[in-house]
């Protein structure tokens, strides 16, 4: 069960990277969006922190994203 939770975290972070990485943005741009630390964005792309779905909705609307964007 552990794995899947792991595979989640690589795949949202992996989304945030690729969309963020789209539009030209610096993971200090994306946190300032979001409302969120820069740090923090940096170990949601590494897949070191369990982000919360509520960081991955605000993630999205910075990204102008539908948050089942970062699900794909």
């Amino acid at each position: 069960m552990l794995e899947n939770k792991i595979d989640i975290n690589k795949n949202i972070g992996l989304m945030v990277r690729y969309y963020r990485e789209q539009q030209g943005l610096t993971q200090e741009d994306l946190s300032f969006e979001a409302g969120l630390h820069r740090t923090y964005i940096g170990q949601v792309e590494r897949a070191e922190k369990n982000v919360t779905l509520k960081s991955v909705y605000k993630i999205a609307l910075a990204l102008n994203l539908d948050i089942r964007d970062l699900f794909d």
